[in-house]
């Protein structure tokens, strides 16, 4: 079996968004809807999941998770709107 694993950015309830990585996404959106960890999201539900990319290696999840968290947040919606060629553009304006 292929592992895989991911990195996801979810928008919350109050619009802000949530960036996190895991080798399971179905499972983990679903903890965050029964809100099974105390955290971010529980406070902030419903959550929607507004972009993924799945990477071979868990550290390379991890690597893009911290990443994307440092970013403001056009540069988040760049991504999320248009993948990494959106943030290309961004960055030639």
């Amino acid at each position: 079996m292929i592992s895989q694993f991911f990195v996801y950015i979810l928008r919350c309830a109050d619009d802000s968004y949530y960036v996190g990585h895991t080798d399971n996404l179905e499972q983990r959106l679903f903890e965050h809807a029964i809100r099974k960890f105390s955290g971010y999201t529980s406070t902030r539900l419903p959550v929607v999941l507004l972009f993924y990319q799945r990477f071979d290696l868990r550290e390379d999840a991890f690597t893009a998770e911290r990443k994307i968290k440092g970013w403001n947040r056009l540069k988040k919606e760049a991504l999320i709107k248009n993948g990494w060629k959106g943030l290309i553009e961004l960055c030639k304006k």
